[in-house]
């Protein structure tokens, strides 16, 4: 495709663009629009009154400009018109929105002028990220826009859409707290939202549509079935309002990003523009599938790869948006993944970058370039840990188990998690360089739930026991070094009934059950009480593999156990010991402790917190599957 547009007949040598000027730029005096667009013959301007107008009230033609540019321009303010481009390319007359646009009409049919100025919520200027000092220090939550405030239980008035997150003093019937308290009370650091950029797959104007919205549709638009009114640029302003009040609660916003397929192909937005340039193909010219959903976008070329990275510099200085989550983000080149992460650390060396190092099929983009796991290291950017995930729980959706449920080859495993995934030893080693670059995980919106899957592989085992499976699952993530991150719910057993795909199931599928807040309010207590540890004790968020090295230290344990010593005030910690010791036996296990004197228990089987439950001298029995962190001043 590059050939051909070099080839095409009134297109320059090189009709790459490197301007900051894409898309529609508003002022009250004109709005300017400047559309990339090399191969097309001619382009016109089509603008409306009204969202449902089939007659434009202005046209204007597109001149042809530099570098495959097209560039028109409207005099007096615009603010509130609607418009569409009219392209002849290849042949054809196509209608569509600027890939580039910043808002749209219902149902995405029209593109929308706004002044986003008038868009900015009170006080929006003051706005700031949480900021962290280092990736370790965040602590996420992943949850859906709908599921956060769908449930009848969750007290929440505004259900399913951006402002339930802007609620406060939200309660369960039963006087528990849902919504933001929730998440303070939890005390999480970072809420990943499922993607809220504007997708195809559902009805804005049907409120019963669901989706997980892995199909997108314009990259630089809030979703519109989360909104009041999907119409106008009330999206945008409920949005803001969104982030704005979580950064008010000191509470960050991840965005998750699916830059890598598009919803549509033949008929997408970029497809429409500049036929095939902005896909992949594979030998016999087909379209490339490494996504799995008939199409993958080719980030490797210049300009697919400047309008992600435009993408996201967008939202992170639009919406002041705090870390960014890549799906499938090996089907992203490095270099366009090395970009994306010095764009936004230039803004802001605290937003987070993470994503998954896999793909959905087989991709024509070279191996060599693909993002997996270990090509990370040194990128500053961090990937989900599946080895670690695996060995905690077994696999996704079977009835495989691991080491919290009853398999017995795992501990090894486990081990390399607890350091990160670094290189530890020569017997202890990962794919990482540095703690910075693991995302620590059980579950996530993908496959069972955590709870779902222990009720499938243990459904021989008491619930009691397999609470117990749960709480230890967690606890490890929670002490390990990394990035933890925590599915929306977890804390609650989440349950989705059994649905391993629930990405079209529905509210009462895949809502917060916010009822079970009550039932299992000691899972809640427990999961709170890790979150305080991880926050309050630097120790479990060291720095780099130097320290882990120097300052973790693995014990000599029973078998199908694991133990660890985190010695002489690790990473400035004010405890000058701590020792961390797992048991997923069905029998109690006896440790013995590595320094003489008085060890103080923090966490146990019941409670886990800072707060001191009892004290031993040399050894210690642990529970069966269960955890005891314990410490000396």
């Amino acid at each position: 495709m590059d050939e051909e547009l070099a080839e095409d007949e009134g297109v320059e040598c090189n009709p790459y663009y490197l301007g900051e000027d894409l898309g529609i730029n508003y002022s009250k005096e004109k709005t300017h629009f400047k559309v990339w667009a090399p191969t097309a013959k001619w382009i016109k301007l089509l603008v409306y009154s009204n969202e449902n107008d089939e007659q434009p009230e202005i046209t204007r033609d597109f001149n042809r400009d530099t570098c495959g540019t097209w560039v028109a321009e409207i005099p007096g303010d615009m603010h509130g018109y609607y418009f569409l481009y009219r392209v002849k390319v290849k042949g054809k007359i196509n209608e569509v929105i600027d890939p580039y646009t910043r808002a749209v009409s219902t149902n995405s049919k029209k593109g929308l002028i706004v002044d986003l100025n008038r868009t900015n919520p009170e006080n929006w200027e003051n706005d700031r990220r949480v900021g962290l000092k280092q990736p370790q220090d965040a602590i996420i939550y992943e949850v859906h826009v709908r599921d956060f405030s769908s449930s009848p239980n969750s007290g929440m008035i505004n259900k399913g859409t951006y402002l339930a997150f802007t609620e406060k003093n939200t309660t369960t019937p039963d006087g528990f707290k849902t919504g933001i308290g929730h998440l303070k009370e939890l005390g999480i650091s970072h809420v990943h939202l499922l993607p809220v950029f504007d997708f195809a797959s559902v009805d804005d104007k049907q409120k019963m549509d669901y989706n997980w919205g892995y199909d997108p549709y314009y990259y630089n638009v809030p979703e519109g079935s989360y909104t009041t009114d999907p119409a106008d640029d009330t999206r945008i302003k409920e949005f803001k309002r969104l982030v704005q009040e979580l950064h008010n609660n000191g509470l960050g916003v991840i965005m998750d990003v699916v830059y890598n397929h598009t919803y549509a192909t033949e008929d997408s937005p970029f497809n429409l523009l500049v036929p095939g340039y902005y896909y992949r193909f594979d030998l016999y010219g087909n379209y490339s599938n490494g996504s799995g959903t008939g199409n993958e976008i080719a980030s490797e070329k210049p300009m697919v790869r400047k309008f992600i990275v435009d993408s996201v510099k967008y939202w992170a200085k639009e919406y002041h948006i705090d870390g960014f989550r890549f799906d499938l983000m090996a089907l992203h080149d490095k270099k366009t993944i090395s970009e994306i992460e010095k764009t936004l650390h230039g803004i802001d060396s605290s937003i987070l970058i993470y994503g998954e190092p896999w793909m959905g099929g087989l991709s024509s983009l070279d191996h060599s370039q693909q993002v997996h796991k270990g090509t990370q290291r040194g990128m500053k950017i961090a990937v989900f840990n599946d080895d670690f995930r695996n060995a905690i729980k077994g696999d996704n959706d079977g009835i495989g188990t691991g080491f919290v449920s009853g398999r017995e080859d795992q501990a090894h495993n486990i081990k390399c998690g607890v350091t990160g995934s670094i290189f530890y030893n020569d017997y202890i080693q990962g794919f990482t360089d540095q703690p910075s670059e693991s995302v620590n995980y059980v579950s996530s919106h993908d496959n069972l739930t955590l709870w779902d899957k222990l009720n499938k592989s243990n459904f021989h085992d008491s619930e009691d026991d397999r609470i117990k499976m749960d709480k230890l699952a967690q606890a490890i993530i929670l002490t390990s070094q990394g990035i933890p991150f925590i599915q929306g719910g977890e804390e609650l057993l989440r349950t989705k009934f059994g649905n391993h795909n629930s990405y079209q199931a529905g509210d009462r599928v895949n809502q917060l059950k916010w009822e079970r807040k009550a039932i299992y309010y000691d899972v809640f207590k427990y999961y709170q009480g890790l979150v305080t540890l991880r926050k309050e004790h630097p120790a479990f968020k060291m720095e780099n593999a130097v320290q882990i090295r120097n300052s973790l230290c693995f014990l000599d344990t029973p078998h199908n156990t694991v133990g660890f010593w985190l010695k002489n005030h690790a990473n400035n910690d004010q405890w000058r010991n701590i020792v961390v010791l797992y048991n997923p036996n069905r029998v109690r296990q006896e440790f013995s402790l590595p320094e003489e004197g008085e060890w103080l228990v923090v966490v146990n089987d019941k409670k886990a917190g800072t707060n001191v439950l009892e004290s031993t001298f040399e050894r210690v029995v642990v529970k069966p599957i269960s955890i005891i962190v314990l410490y000396q001043n």
